[in-house]
């Protein structure tokens, strides 16, 4: 994610020496060593923060209504404090925004609510925050670029071309905004009047990012970034599906674009006149590079396109953790092998940290959270049989915790290395005790600070009786079941999956979208009824038990779905409310509007042939 204006003189523009050498300046350095400080004794940081919450708001409705009588010591708060998912505060959530200004969660007035993508079942959820979070975030966004500066230098001698959107923002009954935390960071002052800095320097002017219409600020972003492209230093979104969507509306629409940096225009059907004039200051008449931007689009081959069309570009920066790993393949294609850079770990509930090797391998990303932007507490997470469970057995579901189980939770400082947890964090915003849903794996150290990988988000599941399949697991295997079409020179675009129990017994059911070069032999259904064994071949052993014994699991089917699916399953997504930011195709669907879709465009269906290989024990007894 691109890095934030600064309102503190933490870091500002790094300078060079006589010899041209890079060199940092104090900001820079101030910069690194509050990284420093707050990983060199995160315990006590942690104690801090959680005494600056708790006594700030001690007299709120809820803290009270739990009996922690204005204890702000750590042990009475996880003594009398539960801990939460969303549902547990839906109702205090729904007083705030019908309008109670009472303090409910927070002594500080809610500024906002948040939201979250919700684009697995069609729900948004609303996560309250105040006016001090923008500076805890614009904190994150300002230790970026020190950190980057330090394994890529003179990022400040170029600009940054960022396809970055924004959600029309909703208001709830008591006249809170609500809206994504991207849109919500754009439309602020931080974003819009920030002062110049060479690390800051988008090739997108703000009118074309904060144009509603996502058509008309894609092909302005476009346009503009095609116009600037010498001076294109780093490429990106936020996720990198969000990245390669830009890239195939620039195979859709090249020549339009083409056009109108051959005459200095902008097209007719950009309306937005704000757009328009923001664009046509940046835009002047080049058929030179327009004769040059059409040689490379007209060829067969889109291999490296980045590299080609934008020679001096260092890095991609996208999200490429979790579920967004399955584009590594393709932005490696259009770039020719670009180094994908994973800058920092945030949610709508909060921003948690970065990744202090930013130009490692996507596989071994690993974030630090930084111990002064909320308290953080770990359940742990245990495999068992290759699914995800924990002590409780609450995947699909999330329930509240009893009192044991309570006792589970560890702090920031006491997780331990190669051990899974699931985050729960208490912010300055009213959030206690909180589930966010994510499986964290710790990975190593910073000073005493743990660093953490991205695993997967624990809620998102297939289950059709006693199996429980997660996304990482998914992922995995729909990667072994693609070798299958290796011979055909087929590509998976995109795919989802659905358990669907509509049947008996129930079965897993896989979308995919297929891209196929139009010289390639049709593909036999017998290939698809292989990769649908291969699948649950390499799914968890209590599938396959009740695929093979219990008969518990009907067969796996893939359905293949018509050339734009998941685009129309995204447009359906935005329709509803997601943010054209935030938005992640889902990988499991439930709500029944979105499974509709999907049935309505298949063009294939096939079944598993078998049933896949399993005995009653452990695997490796059986080697």
């Amino acid at each position: 994610m691109p890095e934030a204006p600064k309102k503190s003189s933490v870091v500002v523009p790094a300078t060079t020496d006589d010899d041209g050498e890079y060199v940092m300046n104090d900001k820079n350095k101030k910069a690194l060593q509050f990284i420093e400080d707050v990983t060199s004794n995160p315990d006590a940081v942690q104690q801090r923060v959680l005494h600056e919450i708790l006594s700030r708001s001690a007299h709120v409705e809820y803290l009270q209504r739990h009996g922690l009588d204005g204890h702000t010591d750590r042990d009475t708060f996880k003594k009398v404090l539960p801990v939460v998912t969303y549902e547990d505060l839906q109702p205090y959530i729904a007083r705030i925004a019908n309008g109670d200004a009472s303090p409910i969660l927070c002594a500080a007035p809610i500024s906002e609510f948040l939201t979250s993508s919700g684009t697995s079942a069609g729900e948004r959820k609303l996560m309250p925050t105040i006016e001090e979070e923008m500076q805890r975030r614009s904190l994150i966004y300002s230790l970026l670029m020190p950190v980057m500066n330090q394994s890529v230098p003179d990022l400040d001698k170029g600009k940054g071309m960022y396809f970055l959107f924004i959600k029309s923002e909703a208001k709830t009954p008591g006249g809170l905004v609500a809206r994504p935390v991207l849109t919500s960071y754009y439309k602020s002052s931080h974003f819009r009047n920030r002062p110049f800095d060479p690390y800051t320097n988008y090739t997108s002017p703000n009118e074309t990012i904060l144009c509603p219409d996502s058509y008309q600020s894609m092909y302005s972003q476009m346009l503009c970034g095609l116009y600037q492209n010498k001076e294109v230093l780093r490429v990106g979104a936020v996720f990198a599906s969000g990245f390669i969507r830009a890239i195939r509306f620039l195979e859709k629409h090249w020549s339009l674009l083409c056009k109108d940096i051959r005459n200095g225009t902008i097209d007719p059907i950009i309306t937005d006149p704000s757009v328009r004039e923001s664009v046509l200051k940046i835009i002047k008449p080049n058929p030179k590079l327009a004769d040059f931007i059409e040689g490379e689009c007209r060829k067969g081959s889109w291999e490296g396109i980045i590299t080609r069309l934008w020679p001096n570009t260092k890095y991609i920066d996208v999200i490429v953790t979790g579920t967004m790993s399955q584009y590594i393949p393709t932005l490696d294609y259009y770039s020719n092998g670009l180094p994908l850079v994973c800058t920092m770990y945030a949610s709508s509930e909060c921003y948690f940290g970065l990744n202090l090797k930013p130009m490692c391998k996507p596989s071994d990303v690993s974030y630090t959270l930084i111990p002064t932007m909320c308290y953080y507490e770990f359940l742990p997470v245990h495999r068992s049989n290759g699914g995800l469970t924990n002590s409780i057995n609450s995947i699909s579901v999330p329930k509240s915790l009893n009192e044991k189980e309570q006792q589970e939770l560890v702090d920031l400082v006491d997780v331990k290395l190669g051990q899974e947890y699931e985050l729960v964090v208490t912010t300055y915003a009213g959030l206690y005790r909180y589930r966010v849903g994510d499986v964290l794996r710790v990975t190593g150290f910073k000073n005493k600070a743990p660093q953490f990988s991205f695993v997967c988000r624990k809620n998102v599941v297939l289950s059709i009786d006693a199996d429980k399949t997660d996304e990482v697991e998914l992922q995995n295997a729909v990667k072994n079941a693609l070798n299958h079409l290796v011979p055909f020179d087929a590509t998976l675009v995109e795919y989802t999956s659905f358990a669907n129990t509509t049947t008996i017994p129930g079965h897993y059911v896989l979308y995919w979208e297929l891209r196929m070069d139009k010289s390639t032999a049709q593909i036999p259904p017998s290939v698809f009824e292989d990769c649908c064994l291969t699948i649950e071949e390499s799914l968890n052993s209590v599938y396959r038990q009740g695929r093979v014994s219990d008969k518990s699991i009907g067969p796996l089917e893939i359905k293949i779905v018509e050339s734009g699916t998941f685009d129309k399953l995204m447009d359906y997504s935005i329709s509803r409310g997601a943010s054209i930011n935030q938005y992640k195709t889902p990988r499991c669907v439930k709500f029944a509007p979105i499974v509709e879709l999907l049935n309505s465009r298949v063009v294939l269906s096939c079944f598993s042939p078998k049933c896949p290989k399993w005995a009653p024990g452990h695997k490796q007894w059986h080697n």
